[in-house]
Formats: C-alpha cells, sequence, structure tokens
C-alpha cells in the first residue's frame, strides 16, 4: 500500500485538534454558565439573611418565629415569604408586596399596611387588629379567625376572600369590597361604614350585623340576609326585610 501523503497525515491531526478545542471551549462555557447560576443563587440567599429595611428582597425566604416589631418594610418584596408567628406589630408595609406569604397566628396589630398587597396569603388566626390599610388587597386570602378589631379598611379588596369567624369589630370598612368572600359566622358588629360596601355573590351564612348600617351597601340579596344574623338595629337597602329569624340564637 501507498505510503500518505505527509501533507494528508499533517491535514488528518490538525482536523482533531481542531474538534478537541472546540469541545474544550464548550466545556469551559458551560462550566462559566454553572458558575454564574450558582453566583446566582448565592446571590439570591445571601438575600434572606439582609437586615429589615425599606425595599428589602425577602422573596421565598424564611422569617418565621422572629421579632421585627417596628421595622420598616416600606415596598419590600415578601412575596411567598414564610413569616409564620412572627411579630410585625407596628411595623410599617406601605406597599409592601406580601402575595402567597404565609402569615399564620402572625401579628401585624397596629402596622402601617396602606396600599399593600395581600392578595393569596395564609393568615390563619392572625392579628390584624388597629392596622392602617386602606386600598390595600387582600383578594383570595386565606383569613379564617384572622383579628381585624378596630382595623382602618377603607377601600380594601377582600374578593374571594376565605374570612369565616373573622372579626371586624369597630374596623373602618367604608368602600371595602367583599363580593364572592366566604363571610360565614364573621363579625361586623360594631364596624364602621362611611361609604357604601359592596357583598356581591358573598356568603353570609351566621355573619354578624347586629346593630350594622347597610342601607347603602350594594350586591346584596335576600337570600343573603335570610342566611346572615342581624337584629332590630340592623338597618338594611329598601328593597330587602329583616330575617324572621332575627335574632339569632347561639349556645
Amino acid at each position: 500500500m501507498p505510503t500518505p501523503d505527509a501533507r494528508t497525515s499533517g491535514r488528518l491531526p490538525g482536523a482533531c485538534d481542531v474538534r478537541k478545542h472546540l469541545g474544550l471551549a464548550a466545556l469551559a462555557s458551560g462550566l462559566a454558565m454553572a458558575v454564574s447560576a450558582l453566583s446566582g443563587v448565592a446571590a439570591l440567599a445571601a438575600d434572606c439573611r439582609s437586615q429589615a429595611a425599606p425595599g428589602v428582597d425577602w422573596q421565598d425566604c424564611t422569617k418565621s418565629n422572629i421579632v421585627i416589631r417596628g421595622a420598616n418594610l416600606a415596598n419590600a418584596n415578601l412575596t411567598g415569604t414564610d413569616l409564620t408567628m412572627t411579630d410585625l406589630r407596628s411595623t410599617t408595609l406601605t406597599g409592601a408586596k406580601l402575595q402567597k406569604a404565609t402569615l399564620v397566628r402572625s401579628s401585624l396589630a397596629g402596622a402601617n399596611a396602606a396600599g399593600a398587597d395581600f392578595s393569596r396569603v395564609e393568615a390563619y388566626r392572625t392579628s390584624f387588629s388597629g392596622i392602617i390599610a386602606p386600598g390595600s388587597a387582600f383578594s383570595s386570602a386565606e383569613l379564617q379567625r384572622a383579628d381585624f378589631t378596630g382595623a382602618e379598611l377603607t377601600n380594601a379588596i377582600f374578593e374571594k376572600a376565605e374570612l369565616g369567624r373573622a372579626n371586624f369589630n369597630g374596623a373602618s370598612i367604608g368602600g371595602a369590597k367583599f363580593d364572592y368572600a366566604n363571610l360565614s359566622r364573621a363579625q361586623f358588629t360594631g364596624a364602621v361604614l362611611n361609604a357604601p360596601i359592596d357583598f356581591t355573590g358573598a356568603f353570609m351564612f351566621l355573619t354578624r350585623i347586629e346593630g350594622v348600617d347597610l342601607s347603602a351597601a350594594t350586591g346584596l340579596a335576600q337570600a343573603q340576609i335570610d342566611l346572615a344574623c342581624g337584629d332590630a338595629n340592623t338597618r338594611l337597602p329598601g328593597d330587602l326585610a329583616a330575617s324572621p329569624s332575627w335574632p339569632c340564637t347561639f349556645d
């Protein structure tokens, strides 16, 4: 067999070298991307260790069972943050994002949360007593047995929220929207209404409305009134009548 031409023999190693070089370059690029991704994860983790401050980013962090009473968290990103049993009393949460946060058995008593977004939070037995939250959103939130006594909730949005046994005694709720919310056994006795509120489609089984002036309320139907618990001092829109079962009896 004839000896291969030297030039041909020279080209074959060269092609292999090129492929090897390209493979090493691709590997280096992949390693660089992996390092960059890990650095990004590390940066996110570092945010969870940052101190409470306006605009802090604690998204998806765990901040449960801690005391940050009086902290300034204005415009903070608390989306998905675990704040279970955390002391948030008297904190500043104006404009904060708390969508899908966990606030079970936490206390936000006396906090300033004007314009905050509490949509889809889990807040069973959470204290919002005395909170200042006009215009805040609680849409589709889990708020069973939440305490809103004395809260400032003017124009707040509770659309589709779960509010079974929630307490709004003494709260200012003028202009609030409770459309399609579950208000079963919720307490509105003593609530202050300085503007019409919306009860469209709300479930009002044994909802406590004794002495409440609902004459300007919108979205109310007779079937809702018949399920609720009022008394001789409850005022209703002109087209609705008190239920024959009023006042309700409780064990």
